[in-house]
């Protein structure tokens, strides 16, 4: 998950950039083509053809481990829904933000960079945790192409010997853990989001 979201959210904010250009219309529209394709299938059919399609369209000789491939699949499908929260941050900073920075002489990229986009990821960061546990229960997906996660790793234990017959303390114990992480981030969430996006920062 923390992989995942690292690699995913540089891109995100790079895709929401593009989508909220209006100078750019080719990047504009292949920012919306790829966020449209992404959020209109299911995380585990781009993880079954990371797994088994993607093999197919490699050189012979090369290939990836199966994870490495899992987690791209993982970025991209992250990458196109916090995509979607860094805009909404976007067009919900006043436009009198960047008519001021026009005022002071920046260009757009120092616009952007230095006035923009600080204060619109500091609008979306109780969405932004939100999302990003929806993505920490996603990836339990990772099990159903062979990949080793948390859920895995109980099943494998009750498997053991010396744990037969206990799947339901095992089960017990791997649902506390994803609660208590999913509760902990909310709580943060809903912290943040009560104070404010100024006092986030």
């Amino acid at each position: 998950t923390t992989a995942g979201l690292a690699g995913a959210f540089p891109l995100a904010v790079a895709v929401a950039l593009a989508r909220h250009s209006a100078r750019l219309p080719v990047v504009r529209l292949l920012a919306v083509a790829y966020v449209e394709l992404i959020r209109g299938v299911p995380l585990i059919s781009l993880l079954f053809m990371a797994s088994v399609m993607l093999p197919l369209f490699l050189p012979a000789g090369v290939d990836f481990d199966k994870l490495l491939r899992a987690q791209i699949a993982f970025i991209l499908f992250a990458a196109a829904y916090l995509a979607e929260v860094v805009r909404a941050g976007l067009r919900g900073v006043p436009a009198g933000q960047a008519e001021a920075a026009d005022a002071l002489g920046l260009s757009a990229w120092q616009k952007t960079r230095l006035v923009i986009l600080p204060q619109a990821l500091r609008l979306v960061i109780p969405p932004l945790l939100n999302t990003a546990i929806g993505f920490f229960k996603d990836t339990s997906l990772v099990l159903i192409i062979g990949l080793y996660d948390l859920l895995n790793a109980g099943r494998l234990a009750f498997q053991a010997p010396a744990w037969q017959g206990a799947w339901r303390e095992v089960y017990l114990f791997v649902g506390a853990l994803y609660f208590v992480v999913c509760l902990a981030a909310s709580r943060t969430a809903a912290g943040i989001e009560r104070r404010g996006p100024g006092d986030a920062a």
